[in-house]
């Protein structure tokens, strides 16, 4: 029955799978379904491939609960798999934009913690609620459960998504699944036992679905590319905003990673279980993901490590245990070197040239790699991280378009000095128009500015300088002639 579920597919941007495809038709035919698919097999796509298949049939609104953390993540993978038409609920403009979504329909796409924010009229009914990362409402006395669940009386149809259904015991799968199918629920609290765990796998197979890797990997690509955005907390953009004004190039582009402690780093999230390789431009950034992950991670490999104790490093990370991760600075570590035990790489922030982050996904992704590879880039919203990120796939469409096979290729996808220098001049503009400087006050801010330093004298306006705007400036001051005794 679920292989002949009728899917419709018109304006879904993507082609699903032969497992995806299945994926979809089981949460279309079951209508209330927990799918617990690995990382990686693409939960989120099948997510979006179900609501367009429905609103090909009529359905015209959605809600997507998630994390925080995700909900940028949502918005630019429904908007780019789909035509769907997307509306963030979350943040000062919620009221609007609930509004506004109950007016024109479309995927809503909210947080746990904004789930108290619905209060919809007793009758009123969408047509499917999904929630991700379903096991954040594991405890049935937790607020952000009771508000999903409340959320879930107005819903049609109900798709959890996690991984992890089951992370400490047996009780949070039942719990989970008793939102979903009360019944089933019912009968599989009294079998939860490990003797009866085949019978409980049975009693469930109606509400709960799961592919590994190892299930479906002769259908997969060896090589998954997911790009993870966050959102920086007011510690870390403020921080980063400071170092864009005073044009501090290399501390901007340390996007997340520049704050002190790194536990409250948004980039700065623990993978799961396996063998992970982390590269990063910047050694500081290098020395804090070591520091942050302690006995973990093996010594990093930078450029001042030999070519032989580099080997070294590499032959103990393949001994390790899951789990472990190698930082490497990957400038250093990016060519060269065979690191096929592990399958995750983390890229923390966008490189100038694709070749250098292709060369470093090669490490691991090569002959000899039993594993499919997940890369992760960490990039942060509102930052340069897109700008680089936007510039370089532009180029690639083009190159893409007109010149796929070419030895200049890399080449001329390069971020040059001036396109940098370009992405620097827009997002002060962008800072500074979030803080209400206009151009004329900004003009003026700077007069008032200059203006002060005239009362100094020659070694009070040298110290001031080499402080608020560092050398790079100060010695632009000098060359220009606007700084002399």
């Amino acid at each position: 029955e679920i292989q002949d579920e009728c899917f419709f597919p018109d304006g879904l941007k993507c082609k699903l799978r032969r497992y995806q495809e299945l994926g979809v038709k089981y949460i279309l035919h079951q209508e209330k379904v927990l799918l617990g698919d690995e990382m990686g097999l693409g939960k989120t796509v099948q997510a979006i491939a179900t609501m367009v298949s429905l609103k090909n049939t009529g359905a015209t609104h959605f809600v997507v609960v998630c994390p925080a953390s995700v909900v940028a993540n949502w918005c630019r993978e429904i908007t780019k798999h789909s035509l769907l038409r997307v509306t963030k609920i979350h943040g000062s403009d919620k009221k609007s934009a609930l509004k506004s979504w109950l007016r024109c329909g479309g995927v809503a796409v909210t947080t746990y913690e904004t789930t108290s924010f619905f209060k919809l009229e007793n009758d009123y009914k969408f047509s499917l609620l999904i929630v991700d990362e379903a096991h954040y409402i594991k405890n049935p006395k937790a607020q952000r459960t009771l508000n999903t669940t409340e959320l879930c009386k107005h819903a049609d149809r109900l798709l959890f998504m996690t991984g992890t259904a089951l992370e400490n015991c047996v009780e949070e799968m039942i719990s989970l699944i008793s939102i979903l199918q009360p019944n089933i629920a019912r009968q599989i609290s009294q079998i939860a036992f490990m003797s009866s765990a085949p019978q409980f796998r049975n009693k469930i197979a109606p509400v709960y679905y799961r592919r590994k890797r190892e299930d479906v990997l002769t259908e997969l690509p060896e090589l998954i590319e997911n790009k993870e955005w966050c959102i920086m907390s007011d510690e870390e953009e403020q921080v980063y905003e400071e170092a864009v004004l005073n044009k501090q190039y290399a501390k901007a582009r340390r996007v997340s990673w520049n704050i002190d402690d790194l536990n409250y780093s948004s980039k700065a999230n623990e993978s799961e279980n396996r063998k992970v390789i982390i590269f990063s431009f910047f050694l500081d950034t290098i020395r804090k993901i070591s520091l942050l992950f302690g006995s973990k991670c093996l010594n990093p490999i930078n450029g001042s490590v030999s070519p032989q104790r580099r080997q070294e490093i590499i032959d103990e990370f393949n001994d390790a245990p899951a789990g472990s991760v190698l930082a490497v600075q990957i400038q250093s570590g990016g060519t060269g070197l065979n690191i096929q035990s592990a399958s995750v790489v983390i890229i923390c922030e966008p490189q100038f040239k694709p070749s250098i982050e292709n060369q470093a996904i090669s490490r691991a992704y090569r002959m000899g790699q039993s594993r499919n590879v997940l890369v992760y880039r960490l990039l942060c919203e509102n930052s340069i991280d897109e700008r680089i990120t936007d510039l370089l796939e532009h180029k690639q469409e083009i190159f893409n378009a007109f010149a796929d096979k070419s030895v200049s290729a890399q080449k001329s996808l390069e971020i040059d000095d001036k396109s940098f220098g370009d992405i620097i001049t827009n997002e002060i503009a962008r800072i500074n128009a979030k803080r209400g400087i206009t151009p004329t006050s900004a003009t003026a801010a700077n007069y008032a500015y200059y203006s002060s330093l005239l009362q100094l004298t020659y070694s009070q306006l040298v110290e001031k300088l080499l402080s608020k705007h560092g050398k790079a400036q100060y010695d632009y001051f000098v060359n220009e002639n606007c700084l002399t005794r």
